[in-house]
């Protein structure tokens, strides 16, 4: 599953990107990412990783589904663009979550393009694409309003 989504923000990029950068925000505009608690090293690595455990929640009609995950930020090119992927620390293999952020300047504030790959099965589905756009639209909502105010 591959979902791109796009939001203008009528704030800098910089700004727009300082906020994108830190996965511990997300959780304030987007719904489905119920929790995120970060951590600033990995110790049972050998690179000085900053990663998140992140719990995912999505409500299908009567059923729900949740997801914990473990990600770390694999890119960082300030002020333009961020990824975030799964790397689980548990030795099995997992299906890979990746999310990608871009930003760039525009004439009334900033753009971010956002985009989400899911290599699993368990989270697959129109039910789910259904459900990630409904929080897709609410999260533009809140990620304006968030930055608008600050």
């Amino acid at each position: 599953m591959d979902v791109t989504a796009n939001v203008e923000v009528p704030v800098s990029a910089e700004k727009l990107f300082n906020y994108v950068s830190d996965l511990q925000n997300y959780e304030s505009w987007l719904e489905m990412v119920y929790s995120v608690k970060s951590s600033d090293q990995d110790s049972s690595s050998s690179q000085d990783l900053k990663f998140w455990t992140v719990e995912l929640r999505a409500r299908l009609g009567p059923f729900a589904r949740s997801k914990r995950l473990r990600m770390v930020r694999t890119r960082y090119e300030a002020p333009y663009s961020v990824i975030f992927e799964r790397a689980e620390n548990d030795g099995r293999d997992h299906s890979a979550w990746v999310l990608g952020a871009t930003v760039s300047q525009t004439v009334s504030g900033s753009l971010l393009q956002t985009n989400l790959h899911y290599s699993g099965s368990l989270f697959t589905g129109g039910l789910l694409e259904r459900a990630l756009a409904d929080q897709i639209k609410q999260g533009r909502e809140k990620l304006i309003q968030l930055l608008s105010e600050n």
